[in-house]
């Protein structure tokens, strides 16, 4: 193989490495969930999950599987980026995770409010504009 090729493929491969890594290391901080908490949940050891989420460290097949079940997500998301929320709303889950179940309440019925006081003068949100 040419040596130019081998390097698009070896770049490309780091890329992919570095995006699976990213994913995997927000999840588990969207989740409030510590390594060492990964770790004990998942049988693999702490250093590694470190490396992986680093990108310095390949994740074997059965590795995310258990890594997908502990994040509650489909495995393609990790692989493939599916489920992309925009940055605004993963802060905002990540500020009601720490919150009581009746404040979460609380502010699921003023999200809701807002988007019907929205409807009511006529604003269109994005989601509405996808199901027309």
């Amino acid at each position: 193989m040419d040596d130019s090729i081998k390097a698009v493929a070896l770049d490309s491969e780091n890329t992919r490495r570095a995006r699976l890594a990213e994913r995997l290391r927000e999840a588990r901080e969207y989740l409030g969930l510590s390594q060492q908490f990964v770790a004990d949940n998942s049988r693999i050891p702490r250093v590694a999950i470190s490396e992986i989420e680093n990108g310095k460290r390949r994740v074997e097949a059965l590795e995310l599987d258990a890594l997908a079940a502990l994040y509650k997500h489909p495995i393609s998301y990790f692989l493939e980026g599916a489920l992309e929320q925009p940055e605004s709303i993963r802060a905002l889950a990540r500020e009601a995770h720490s919150l009581t179940e009746t404040d979460r309440e609380e502010v699921l019925r003023f999200a809701q409010f807002l988007k019907s006081y929205g409807k009511s003068r006529g604003v269109a949100s994005k989601e509405d504009a996808v199901e027309r």
